[in-house]
């Protein structure tokens, strides 16, 4: 712990020693320049320890009462007052923030179902065949529980009390162990629905649903990063993860498949349909099979109602809906015309009667009648028009044949080497991943698909969190009240840094804080290229000694106000910031995550290998960082083709 120490004590040194060459003499100190010397204070007052809600919210008022008191001194205690009065209520009334507790305790509540040993061993087995089978399972079950849970930490813990030992037991390379919990369980918090996209979409001003479609993408090319990474690792170092040795890939069949798999057929699908036949199956229970044949014909079944859906999203006509809206409007227009009068014009009208029917001179109690009777006509005769073009559907396309055709015989190769063996690992998958899977997609889903508001989402969320515990035989009332506690606890803290974050911004921009960095950075003469990088440089060497919630609520409101000097959408800034911040939970001194894992390790494991393990990793996150750059259609792409 020394050479930490020593390392966060010189960072601390050189923030104040930058700080006292870059500043001017005290007679030539300006507001703006105190702006920037609270800015510094704030990040040494945070490395030293001291809570960051309340470091903002003191450092906003103390630095917001100096602006003021420079203005107008008898106003300056007021002023303040209301200010901390008029952000605390401006946070309280952002209705963005209310998706925040409900995410924390559906995560909360997943994680106590206890679902992560499942999942682990069901993606173990699963993957056994693979190089580095043990990280990539630790990968993908980090992956999947931390978009689940969304809470590093416990992700972390759990997966280094369970994930660890059978690496380090198996024979795997403690960096290359250690590197693989840390990466994946800090996938939380870029994968949605993710806590810290709300909190960049509140403090930017970024729609959220925006910035979970285009964040969907990035976080699965940074997970395939990691798996390809580890296993290139493993075939060229096999030391570093050696093969998963026979015994451990075996998998004990049931007594079902056994005897139906010696007597009928290795195969599932042929040895079940052969065992509903004959008197070879008197020794197995009818709907014992007929269980097991639904359960192996479940991914057929999907396959079909897919292609299904598909088929008639392809093949639905197009939208009649303009020329009936059209006669609608026409219809209402000429309502609001005789409405105005009740004397039709002498010709000049489409819907006055012909000369040859008789006189226009009709009696005035029978014009109303005329006038609303008449335009019915019209109406009625577009019924059967629309009725015409919307009974013709559209064929399917060429791409839709040639995609079920792949599927097709995707699906035939699977069921050509679908196993009981693999029978066994299917169902151990469907009672750990698919319901977590499912439930996530869902959430996701209907945030992506506008049928729910993040709001919305995440208190069904929260409900198939309980559904799931209780499935699991987990619920009861102990679990949900430590849960309502710790996401209670965790909301607070989120808030706060809210409140303090924009008392500390207003107090900011009040002495020219802002202002100084705008003249600053435009003075530079900089290309929007330049710029990004400089930003993403800056954000990268933040994340060393901060956390991503303090960068988000403390830097962004800086960066923000130039995104629009240099062209940049704020919703691909905000998704390379997310990427950036995986680093945050990586780097030392304050990586949390390796502090996590120690705390669980076993003694001979120690943090500079935790370290060691992880900087591969973190070059991982830049490579991901600069494809996101060269090719922002990985993050653009979605949001473009659901809301464009």
């Amino acid at each position: 712990m020394k050479k930490e120490i020593w390392f966060g004590i010189s960072i601390l040194v050189a923030i104040v020693v930058g700080v006292f060459f870059m500043m001017p003499a005290p007679a030539d100190m300006t507001n703006g320049h105190l702006g920037l010397l609270m800015l510094a204070l704030v990040v040494v007052a945070i490395m030293l320890g001291f809570p960051t809600a309340f470091t903002l919210m003191g450092m906003g008022v103390i630095f917001a009462w100096f602006a003021f008191h420079s203005r107008d001194p008898s106003l300056a205690v007021q002023q303040t007052l209301d200010l901390m009065v008029q952000r605390a209520y401006s946070v309280m009334a952002n209705d963005v923030l209310i998706s925040i507790p409900l995410f924390i305790f559906m995560g909360y509540l997943v994680e106590r179902a206890n679902l992560i040993e499942k999942l682990f061993k069901s993606l173990h087995i699963a993957m056994a065949r693979i190089p580095g089978s043990l990280a990539v399972a630790t990968i993908v079950t980090c992956a999947v529980f931390a978009t689940a849970t969304g809470i590093v930490g416990a992700v972390v813990t759990l997966m280094g009390l369970l994930a660890l030992p059978a690496m380090l037991k198996a024979g795997y390379s403690t960096q290359l162990a250690a590197g693989s919990i840390t990466a994946g369980g800090c996938l939380g918090i870029l994968i949605p629905p993710s806590v810290l996209l709300i909190v960049y979409g509140a403090t930017a001003g970024v729609s959220v649903v925006k910035l979970y479609a285009g964040a969907f993408f990035p976080g699965i090319m940074l997970a395939v990063l990691y798996i390809g990474y580890v296993i290139v690792v493993a075939k060229l170092k096999p030391n570093m993860a050696p093969p998963l040795s026979a015994e451990d890939r075996r998998v004990t069949l049931s007594e079902f498949a056994a005897t139906i798999s010696s007597t009928f057929s290795n195969k599932a699908l042929p040895g079940l349909l052969g065992a509903l036949k004959g008197k070879r199956n008197a020794d197995i229970p009818t709907r014992t099979i007929l269980q097991q044949l639904g359960i192996a014909l479940l991914p057929a079944l999907a396959f079909a109602l897919v292609m299904g859906i598909s088929y008639k999203l392809v093949t639905a006509p197009d939208a009649a809906q303009t020329e009936l809206v059209e006669m609608g409007t026409e219809a209402q227009d000429m309502s609001t015309h005789f409405e105005d009068s009740l004397s039709e014009p002498a010709g000049e009208s489409g819907f006055g009667e012909p000369p040859s029917e008789g006189s226009l001179n009709e009696p005035a109690a029978e014009a109303p009648v005329a006038a609303t009777a008449e335009p019915a006509a019209p109406v009625e005769a577009a019924k059967p028009a629309a009725e015409t073009v919307t009974a013709s559907a559209k064929p399917a396309p060429m791409s839709y044949w040639i995609a079920f055709a792949v599927a097709f015989v995707a699906m035939v190769v699977f069921y050509a080497i679908f196993t009981f063996a693999r029978l066994e690992i299917f169902k151990m998958l469907m009672g750990s991943l698919f319901p977590l899977a499912f439930m996530i997609l869902a959430v996701l889903g209907s945030i992506v698909f506008g049928l729910a508001t993040p709001t919305e989402a995440a208190a069904m969320g929260a409900f198939g969190g309980i559904i799931l515990a209780a499935c699991y035989r987990r619920f009861n009332f102990a679990m949900l009240k430590e849960s309502a506690f710790l996401a209670t606890k965790t909301s607070a803290m989120v808030c706060w840094l809210f409140v303090g974050s924009s008392i500390f911004s207003a107090a900011f921009a009040l002495l020219g804080g802002q202002e100084i960095i705008n003249d600053w950075v435009l003075g530079m003469d900089l290309t929007p290229i330049q710029f990004m990088i400089l930003a993403q440089v800056i954000i990268f060497l933040l994340g060393w000694p901060l956390e991503w919630t303090e960068i988000i609520v403390i830097f962004m409101p800086i960066f923000i106000p130039l995104l629009p000097h240099f062209d940049i959408d704020p919703l691909f800034f905000g998704l390379l910031v997310a990427m950036n911040l995986q680093t945050a939970f990586l780097s030392p001194p304050v990586a949390m995550s390796a502090f996590y894992l120690k705390g669980v390790a076993p003694p001979h494991v120690t943090l500079n290998q935790i370290f060691l393990g992880m900087m591969p990793f973190m070059a991982i996150q830049v490579i991901a960082l600069i494809l996101l750059y060269i090719f922002p259609a990985i993050g653009l792409w979605l949001p473009g083709v659901l809301y464009n």
